[in-house]
């Protein structure tokens, strides 16, 4: 969470190069998001994993990021901000380093994990140290900036992941972190003064200890459960137990403790409850999608992998352009509206989606991801606002971290959803295709004249080829179409939000911690 002061900031030297360092530290950061997921299918070759464990590389990333974002701030009161973001970048780049030597899946997850343990502070405490430097006058346009310099990363990650892939390694995704870090890391210890310390400063270990333990068994038994067929498992039915009882304890503990980790009277503002339904949605319909359509442009569509990145590139493009039109109609335009409009758009995306093949075209798919994009930018500062409107200042730092975590759990758990049922639909798909496949079929034995003949070995290969394309691409459409039926459902939600009786004075980087 933020740690920034809460009165006007007096004039710093260096402001611009202090501006300059911790922008690079959250592109850093916000690149990693994206960048690896255009290599992925290259990763999955050199680490020999299944479709549904490859995504693991995403997932530990997003998940640790989730853990560690909340108690950022307290780290920051209790070892000074300063020192812990020097920490967090010198960390989360050997940690870059380290994925990019890894050998095997078990090593590149953890590596991956401790990326997200590192990184998660590196946005809310560049966030702070930005609102401290600047006058309250200017911190619009410099929460502006910050908010470009974090969507660079969805814009500009595929685009780079694939060229440097394409044209030295995989590994190099991993290790164009180490100039960026270093230049942000000798720009902070220049100039960025420490903050001061509160030595006194406490943390809920229970609390934060079974909120952890929840999301890590949550994550273990979506991850896991399709490759060990799901309770017939003993892991599986370990770790949903252990879920279960984390939650409960989380769920007690929140509700009796005298301070918890999480402050139970969040809740009970309206606004911010739904809005953590809609984010936590967004969460899922916009990194899932994401991981989704990089094995479909590679693997079904046979697109090199620097050609799949520039194609995904515009989806950011819409974003960050509807994110400025959107900044200018916040307070002139009713943001319930703005939220429906983001909403249908996202829809009606994965609606077009749901109708693709392998045959579809590049614009088809530059087009459609722009409308998405431009979704999600209509989305992004409208909820920020309206979940924050009616909630108490002093209520709007533990807002902002929950807010935050429920975004990324939504994308952690997304995109273990649809890689999960992207292989159990392939597997049912290709069962009911199969089933047709017989001599008693007439249109298939005028495809069997054409090579694919199931007496012949050949003719079987290639004739489980075809079934199993046919397969795939059905799971896909089954995929995008759940994606666009989430989209819709939380469509009226959007009714029981509040208009708030006066433009607020809102933090719109929140939704970016």
């Amino acid at each position: 969470m933020s740690n920034a002061s809460a009165s006007p900031a007096s004039p710093v030297a260096n402001r611009g190069a202090i501006t300059a360092c911790v922008i690079l530290a959250v592109i850093m950061q916000a690149l990693d998001t994206t960048i690896a997921n255009v290599a992925l299918p290259y990763i999955q070759g050199s680490v020999s994993a299944s479709a549904d464990q490859i995504n693991w590389v995403l997932t530990s990333y997003i998940v640790a990021a989730a853990i560690m974002t909340p108690p950022s701030g307290f780290l920051a009161a209790k070892f000074g901000r300063k020192r812990v973001l020097l920490v967090a970048i010198a960390g989360f780049v050997a940690a870059s380093v380290l994925c990019g030597l890894a050998q095997s899946l078990n090593q590149i997850v953890a590596f991956r994990l401790l990326q997200g343990l590192f990184g998660a502070s590196l946005v809310p405490l560049s966030q702070g140290i930005l609102l401290d430097i600047y006058t309250v006058e200017e911190r619009g346009s410099a929460m502006a900036l910050f908010g470009v310099s974090v969507m660079v990363g969805p814009v500009l990650g595929p685009v780079i992941g694939g060229w440097l892939t394409d044209n030295i390694s995989w590994r190099w995704v991993f290790y164009i972190n180490v100039p960026i870090g270093a230049l942000a890391f000798a720009g902070i210890v220049v100039f960025v003064s420490e903050t001061k310390r509160d030595v006194l400063a406490k943390l809920d270990w229970f609390g934060f200890g079974m909120m952890s333990l929840f999301i890590a068994s949550l994550q273990l038994f979506l991850d896991r459960g399709e490759q060990l067929d799901w309770f017939s498992s003993g892991e599986i039915m370990l770790e949903a137990i252990i879920c279960a009882a984390a939650f409960y304890l989380l769920l007690v503990h929140t509700l009796t403790a005298e301070k918890s980790f999480v402050n139970p009277k969040l809740f009970l503002d309206q606004n911010f409850s739904i809005s953590m339904v809609f984010i936590f949605v967004i969460g899922i319909t916009y990194l899932a999608s994401l991981a989704l359509m990089t094995p479909y442009l590679q693997t079904l569509m046979g697109y090199p992998v620097i050609t799949a990145g520039i194609v995904m590139g515009p989806r950011g493009l819409g974003t960050m352009l509807c994110m400025f039109i959107v900044g200018r109609l916040v307070g002139k335009v009713d943001t319930r509206a703005l939220l429906a409009l983001g909403l249908g758009l996202t829809a009606w995306a994965m609606y077009d989606m749901t109708g693709w093949t392998p045959d579809v075209s590049q614009w088809t798919i530059v087009s459609v991801g722009f409308i998405q994009g431009a979704g999600l930018g209509f989305l992004f500062v409208p909820l920020t606002t309206i979940a924050f409107s009616t909630l108490p200042p002093h209520m709007r730092g533990d807002g902002t971290g929950l807010y935050n975590l429920s975004r990324n759990i939504g994308s952690a758990v997304g995109i273990s959803i649809v890689s999960a049922l992207i292989v159990e639909n392939t597997q049912s798909n290709h069962e009911s295709i199969a089933a047709y496949v017989t001599p008693f079929n007439h249109a298939f034995n005028a495809v069997a004249a054409q090579g694919l003949s199931p007496v012949t070995a050949a003719g079987r290969a290639s004739l489980n080829e075809v079934i199993t394309l046919q397969a795939t691409i059905i799971a896909y459409m089954d995929d995008f179409k759940l994606l666009m039926l989430m989209s819709l459902a939380v469509i009226p939600l959007v009714l029981l939000l509040r208009k708030p009786k006066a433009a607020p004075a809102v933090d719109h980087s929140a939704v970016m911690e």
